[in-house]
């Protein structure tokens, strides 16, 4: 019987050194183009990640198809730990309404870590002779389909679809601009070559302390505390709420050992405190999501989404 113990508990002691996670390189994938809100925190959990897992943590951007591609590759990717995704997931929970996706959103991720959301800013060029939404309103309802709305991330993502539910709400019509990611936008809305937008704070924030751009509103539930005299659009349309929701996630099938120690990962550095100063700075709230939570936000969400898609009459046309 002794010897039955030991050649057992050898037998254990062999499976749990079998699986030495991580053994190489982690590529982060983060399906849009460098310098938005998914590439700005994918750089700052990355390089803590490499710290504390002993292995490099390379940021791989894969923009196209309004985040899509890149979060196909993830899908199709070896589930060995090693391949990640960190994007806006509230692109995830439209795309199935929108698109013919290659891969199914519930069956072929698993969810890691919630990693913070940030409200959309509602923002224009200084080239645009308005300060407040009324303003905003009223020269859109003068100028119909002639004021541009920079869709950034691409036609069908969560910027875009905040776009069309605040045009429909306020009885306007503007003319759609697709970006393939919400830096090439913001350059963009500098630049005086678009109009207006939603985007990202942590994106999009840095642009008007710079006075690049014109802050009309916010997205969240409540005003935010770096900009106390900017107005929710709530105020003016109770209910309404979007923003950037940025989750980490992995293939289906990724063993549960690499997602328990990423996810208590994400969570502590994020509670860190020179990166809880970063993310505040930012106007992006750390969130403490269970992987349980996360999944289940994802399950409600897309059918929440469908029915917002259906009733407002979005297409990507």
């Amino acid at each position: 019987m002794k010897k039955l113990i030991t050649t057992l508990a050898l037998g254990v002691a062999v499976a749990t050194s079998a699986f030495a996670w991580p053994d190489k390189p982690i590529k982060l994938v983060v399906p849009f183009p460098a310098g938005g809100t998914s590439d700005v925190l994918a750089r700052l959990i990355g390089a803590k990640l490499s710290e504390s897992l002993g292995q490099p943590v390379i940021v791989d951007n894969r923009p196209g198809s309004s985040g899509n591609l890149g979060a196909d590759f993830v899908a199709k990717s070896p589930a060995d730990g090693h391949t990640l995704v960190l994007m806006d997931v509230g692109n995830l929970v439209i795309a199935p309404s929108l698109y013919k996706l290659p891969f199914d959103v519930l069956k072929d991720f698993t969810p890691v870590a919630m990693v913070a959301y940030s409200p959309h800013l509602l923002v224009v060029s200084n080239k645009l002779p308005v300060k407040t939404m009324d303003e905003l309103i009223a020269h859109a309802k003068t100028n119909p389909g002639k004021v541009n709305y920079a869709a950034a991330a691409g036609m069908g993502s969560a910027t875009h679809i905040a776009g069309v539910q605040f045009a429909q709400r306020s009885g306007i019509r503007w003319n759609y601009v697709p970006y393939k990611g919400g830096s090439q936008a913001m350059n963009d809305l500098v630049g005086g070559h678009v109009d207006v937008t939603f985007n990202g704070m942590v994106a999009t924030y840095p642009h008007v302390k710079a006075d690049k751009i014109r802050l009309i509103a916010v997205s969240s539930a409540s005003r935010q505390p770096e900009v106390p005299d900017a107005p929710t659009v709530s105020e003016k349309h109770p209910g309404f709420l979007t923003g950037s929701w940025q989750g980490l996630l992995a293939p289906s099938g990724t063993p549960q050992a690499a997602i328990d120690k990423l996810h208590a990962e994400v969570l502590r550095i994020t509670a860190l405190p020179e990166i809880q100063e970063k993310l505040v700075t930012m106007g992006a709230q750390p969130s403490k999501m269970s992987t349980v939570e996360f999944s289940n936000w994802l399950k409600a969400e897309i059918p929440a989404m469908a029915k917002i898609v259906k009733d407002e009459k979005i297409t990507l046309e």
